[in-house]
C-alpha cells in the first residue's frame, strides 16, 4: 500500500478482511520505499492513495511498470475529479475506488489480477520485446537496441503471442495498452 494514513491503510485492510480476502500488507509513504518495497516484498498488487507528499499514483505506475510490469496498481483515494481519473487511468492504473466505496475494491482487486495473470507467462525479455512491440518498433530497431539477432527477436515476439493467445500485433498492442506496458501519454 503506497499510502501516508495508517488509519486509512487499516480502513482498506478491514474492508479486504471482511469480503473474505487475507491481505499481506506492506504501507510505504514515498518513492524510495515504494521502490524498496517492490523489489524486496514483491506484491501481487499496489493500492496507492492518489497523492503523497513528494510522488502521486502516476510516477508510482511508472516506477512499478520499470520493476513489476505484471502488478496492477488501484488507486484509492479520497476524492478524485475527473481529470485526475482520466489521467491516472491514461497512465496505466487499472482501476480508481474511492475510499468512500470500498466495497468496490474486492471486485477491482480479482479483476486487476485476472487481466495481468497472463504477463506471468513471460520472461522479463518477452515483456521488454512486447512492449517495444506495442509501442510501435520494428523488429529490426528492437534488435539493435536490445543487442539481439533479428531471428531472435522474432522468436520473442512468437512465443510472446503464443504465451498470450493472440495472433496479431493489433491483440499485442492493445493488450499492452490494457495492462499499462505502454501509455496513451
Amino acid at each position: 500500500m503506497l499510502e501516508n494514513s495508517e488509519a486509512d491503510a487499516e480502513l482498506i485492510k478491514h474492508e479486504l478482511s471482511r469480503a473474505g480476502l487475507e491481505p499481506v500488507t506492506k504501507r510505504v509513504d514515498s518513492e524510495e520505499a515504494f521502490a524498496s518495497a517492490l523489489c524486496e516484498f514483491a506484491p501481487e498488487l499496489v493500492l496507492s492513495d492518489h497523492s503523497l507528499a513528494q510522488f502521486d499514483a502516476r510516477a508510482a505506475v511508472r516506477v512499478l511498470r520499470k520493476l513489476r510490469p505484471a502488478t496492477p496498481l488501484i488507486v484509492v483515494s479520497g476524492s478524485l475529479n475527473g481529470d485526475q481519473t482520466v489521467a491516472c487511468v491514461r497512465a496505466g492504473v487499472e482501476d480508481v475506488i474511492l475510499k468512500a466505496n470500498l466495497s468496490r475494491l474486492p471486485g477491482s482487486i480479482s479483476h486487476a489480477v485476472a487481466i495481468r495473470r497472463p504477463l506471468h507467462k513471460l520472461t522479463p525479455r518477452q515483456i521488454e520485446v512486447l512492449r517495444m512491440v506495442a509501442d510501435g518498433h520494428r523488429t529490426r530497431e528492437i534488435a539493435t537496441r536490445l543487442k539481439l539477432s533479428v531471428k531472435t527477436v522474432e522468436s520473442h515476439r512468437g512465443e510472446v503471442m503464443k504465451r498470450l493467445e493472440m495472433h496479431d500485433v493489433v491483440s499485442l498492442v492493445r493488450y499492452a495498452l490494457r495492462v499499462g506496458l505502454i501509455s496513451t501519454d
